[in-house]
């Protein structure tokens, strides 16, 4: 396909040329500014401010374009974690259903799975409770035949139902709908004309494939998260505004791509897991150009810990994901997984006398004990200022200094006297524990999913990343870490370099063998025009469009499908035997044989189209080949590890020139991050500012 040629937006300034990337975490913003005319950068990370978003937001801008000011600025990319949060705290909008008569339960009875597959109880509460569901005469069958037609009339009553019941965003899902959207095409054309506001989604819309739990999941979890994004991008907007941006605003999809501001607000649920896919594409290209194509990324910031593999150079996107229990999304995005272990989780000793980690975060607000805003109970940060990882007297961020006496006294207490033991063991002991639950998540990840961790480095980011990194290589045998020159704001500098990508689907669920090719030709193209309509629509610059195409198909009779890559981009070049050779090969490399004799059948198509962004030159955020390596030694500080407290040096991380190499143990300090080399481990500094840690004894 040839390269899309953007529209300028109407207003910026011809002088402005800064591309701004931003990921506002649970307790830091980050902030990534690249100039596209001088090809330099600068960053920055400041406090983030909880239901005050946009005052910080604009804070971390204005800190990292300096004089320039916004007004410099031609797009700001955002990677966000408002939806993800909504959902896994379950504060997005009252939502009602309007669904087939008789079909009322499909989101309660999702696929009749339990919260523990093994346990003889557990319960679930959908978002959207029984009295807010309700159902309408209309019937389309599943091979298209419109049976019963929906009348605009009972589409009209049934909303006037929610609202009455304090409805503030509805979602349409009819049965069988991806196989024939027009009666949802009458009732949304009711809905629209007289709901409040333009919180409707439309399952044909949103989702129009096969399977009944998913689509309804995916298109009411979009509508329980239309108003609170749509309320978060249009504060931003506001200030932004106010504050003479009139540039391009983006946000960071969960399949590692961008898109507009107004395809954010009507499709939210494509931003579920925004802030850690950005952080994904950024490590993506951060370890191929360091000539480590398998890694496991570790991101680790204030609330969470998000992991997620980079296999061969390229990240894993999932078709569908869980972000809690019962809460299925289906929409592609990169495979990452997320715990509770970030540096505010919270440490505690539970009835049985076992010391516990999280889930419940501190956060930025009040935060670890250490910042002395008001919390008293201790922290994974709080564990690391007082066994001397973290200087209590340049910590990250803009704090002026930490209360080491403040966490000591917290530890004691809440950990230390509980357990016996005194206050560096029980830091320690904060440490290990808070450890050993991120390493079972890359675990997860990798040896679990059986990837040889002996060939994966670990690529550690986020504000804490660096500080854990040689624990995950020492209990999971990796071959090293590879900390990046920024790992405080890596997540930020993904939403710089992120392609813009759109994808579509289309349900077929036709067997292969009286497949009506000429329809399914015309939906790849119709699918493929949609994107790049989309794609265009951002008017950012864009070198090139590549376009995807894939099937997911099976053999009859089967649940499960495999996605298959079709090795063309030409929607009017696809054929029955191109199809069934691409299966053929796919399934034979999934599961090692073919099942002759059975009819294989295809169930859907995808179309992605991605627009291919200027390549961001990573050799911008190396240090100097000149630095004097002597002029970067800080001196050294005591610190702790295994059970006794060693004499550190000190480093400033940016003064390292590439090649020079510190043994641990030892501390390297920079402003967004703090990189700790334990005993028996060596660093070194490529040529691209990356530091490759390494166990040499």
């Amino acid at each position: 396909m040839s390269p899309v040629s953007p529209v300028s937006p109407g207003g910026v300034s011809p002088t402005a040329s800064l591309v701004v990337g931003i990921d506002v975490g649970g307790t830091f913003t980050d902030v990534v500014a690249l100039d596209e005319t001088s090809r330099t950068c600068s960053v920055a990370k400041v406090a983030s401010t909880r239901a005050r978003e946009a005052e910080g937001f604009l804070s971390g801008v204005r800190a990292a374009v300096g004089e320039r000011g916004i007004d410099g600025v031609a797009v700001i990319i955002h990677g966000t974690t408002v939806g993800t949060n909504a959902l896994l705290e379950r504060k997005g909008a009252v939502t009602g259903i309007i669904t087939t008569a008789g079909f009322g339960d499909v989101l309660e009875m999702r696929r009749r799975d339990r919260p523990a597959t093994w346990g003889l109880w557990g319960d679930f509460h959908p978002v959207v409770p029984r009295d807010l569901r309700v159902e309408v005469a209309e019937r389309t069958l599943a091979d298209g035949t419109i049976e019963t037609t929906v009348e605009p009339g009972d589409v009209v009553a049934a909303a006037q139902t929610l609202l009455a019941r304090g409805a503030v965003a509805v979602a349409v899902t009819f049965l069988h709908s991806y196989a024939e959207p027009t009666n949802e095409a009458v009732a949304a054309a009711a809905l629209r004309a007289m709901w409040p506001n333009e919180h409707v989604s439309i399952s044909s819309e949103i989702l129009p494939e096969i399977r009944e739990f998913e689509r309804t999941s995916t298109t009411t979890l979009n509508a329980y998260l239309q108003p609170v994004v749509g309320n978060y991008l249009a504060e931003l907007e506001s200030g932004l505004a106010a504050a003479g941006f009139a540039g391009r605003f983006l946000v960071v999809q969960s399949n590692g791509g961008v898109m507009s501001v107004a395809a954010a607000r009507r499709f939210p649920i494509r931003t579920a897991l925004s802030g850690p896919a950005a952080g994904v594409i950024a490590a993506e290209r951060i370890a191929v150009a360091a000539g480590h194509p398998n890694v496991v990324t570790g991101d680790m910031g204030g609330t969470s810990f998000d992991v997620a593999v980079i296999d061969g150079g390229r990240s894993v996107l999932c078709a569908q994901s869980t972000v809690d229990f019962g809460l299925v999304i289906r929409s592609p995005m990169i495979e990452v997984t997320t715990i509770g272990a970030g540096g505010g989780s919270i440490a505690w000793v539970d009835r049985g006398g076992l010391l516990r980690i999280g889930p419940e975060s501190a956060g930025g607000m009040p935060g670890p004990v250490c910042y002395g805003q008001g919390n008293t109970r201790p922290t994974v940060t709080d564990a690391n200022v007082v066994l001397g990882r973290i200087n209590a007297e340049r910590p990250i961020g803009e704090r002026a200094r930490l209360d080491v006496a403040a966490a000591r006294a917290a530890i004691v207490e809440h950990v230390g006297t509980p357990l016996g033991l005194d206050v560096d063991q029980a830091a320690e002991a904060i440490m290990r524990v808070a450890e050993s639950r991120m390493a079972g998540a890359l675990r997860l990840v990798s040896i679990e999913r059986g990837h040889d961790p002996s060939t994966f480095w670990m690529l550690p980011f986020g504000g804490a990343g660096g500080l854990h990194c040689c624990a995950f290589v020492r209990d999971l045998h990796l071959a090293g870490a590879l900390v990046p020159p920024r790992p405080g704001v890596i997540s930020a500098l993904g939403c710089v370099i992120a392609d813009v990508r759109v994808d579509a689907v289309r349900t077929i669920a036709q067997p292969l063998a009286t497949l009506d090719l000429a329809r399914m030709r015309a939906r790849l193209a119709e699918a493929v025009d949609h994107a790049l309509e989309a794609v265009t629509a951002t008017e950012v610059l864009i070198d090139r469009v590549d376009v995807q195409l894939e099937l997911e198909m099976s053999y009859v009779g089967q649940t499960h499908t495999v996605a298959v890559a079709l090795p063309t981009v030409q929607p009017g070049a696809v054929d029955g035997a191109m199809i069934r050779a691409a299966f053929e090969q796919t399934y034979l490399a999934t599961y090692g044989r073919l099942l002759d004799g059975i009819a294989v059948r295809v169930m859907t198509l995808r179309a992605a189209v991605i627009g291919r962004r200027p390549a961001f030159d990573l050799a911008t955020l190396a240090p100097s080949s000149t630095l004097d390596t002597a002029a970067a030694r800080r001196g050294s500080r005591p610190v702790f590890f295994a059970g006794a407290w060693h004499d550190t040096a000190v480093w400033d991380r940016l003064g390292l020139a590439p090649g020079a190499v510190v043994d641990g143990p030892a501390i390297l300090e920079q402003p967004d991050a703090t990189t700790v080399v334990e005993p028996g481990f060596r660093a070194t500094v490529d040529a691209l500012g990356n530091l490759e840690v390494v166990l040499v004894e």
